[in-house]
């Protein structure tokens, strides 16, 4: 067997190991040269998308992945339609107040809020063929992850790039993401938050208490998958009714 078809095996073996990804159900393309592999097809979800990506570059010999994976949508909806619906929600979150927020479409850019000198940032959104594309910059880390995780929120998105800078650069904290999490799961208007305890030690997000059904739990990992930069989840709720 050549490398580069050692690769793949590898890598088709690992996911087709992980609970989260259902290969039967969601097939994945897997294809490699020169050290860097290729996933390409449709995932139930971010978590399996995340999983997918961190198992292909845990191979030995993989130098690279290239993502071409999208999330299979709760519901068909045009690239119009998700747009307007994330702007809502930006628009209603306490968060983002004071941010300047625009969408681009054809080239053609709208003005939705404009911040004043105090503002938290300049945030431009754009959707091609169901996938959000977040641009600009915004003054916190946490800022970043809440507005990515609106974007995953919005029915219809197929994927989320997060593209946002934070100014002034600053050294991310586990802290931090714990604390946005935290107002994620607020936020959620499936989830009771004050019996849920989000915590985060290396880009690992532990998610500890209670819930009261399965798809609840399930909700709020997924609500930490959706934040940006985290590698993994680790959630220890339990189910009480």
């Amino acid at each position: 067997m050549n490398p580069r078809e050692a690769i793949t095996r590898q890598v088709h073996a690992l996911l087709e190991r992980e609970s989260r990804i259902n290969l039967h159900r969601h097939p994945i393309s897997i294809s490699n040269a020169g050290g860097v592999v290729v996933l390409q097809g449709e995932v139930a979800d971010v978590a399996a998308k995340k999983r997918a990506l961190e198992l292909a570059a845990s191979v030995a010999g993989v130098d690279g992945v290239v993502d071409r994976l999208r999330v299979e949508p709760g519901e068909q909806r045009g690239d119009g339609a998700i747009r307007d619906s994330l702007v809502r929600m930006l628009l209603q979150q306490p968060e983002f107040r004071n941010c300047t927020i625009r969408s681009l479409t054809n080239q053609r850019t709208e003005s939705h809020r404009t911040g004043d000198a105090e503002s938290v940032g300049e945030l431009q959104i754009s959707v091609t063929d169901g996938v959000i594309v977040l641009e600009g910059h915004l003054i916190s880390q946490s800022h970043k992850r809440f507005a990515g995780v609106l974007a995953w929120w919005t029915p219809g998105r197929r994927d989320v790039v997060n593209s946002l800078q934070v100014m002034p650069p600053y050294e991310d904290r586990d802290d931090e993401v714990a604390e946005v999490l935290g107002l994620v799961l607020e936020a959620d208007p499936l989830l009771r938050a004050e019996r849920i305890r989000p915590r985060c030690e290396g880009r690992a997000v532990i998610l500890e208490g209670s819930v009261q059904t399965e798809p609840q739990k399930r909700r709020a990992e997924l609500d930490a998958w959706s934040l940006f930069g985290v590698d993994r989840v680790i959630n220890r709720l339990q189910v009480t009714g």
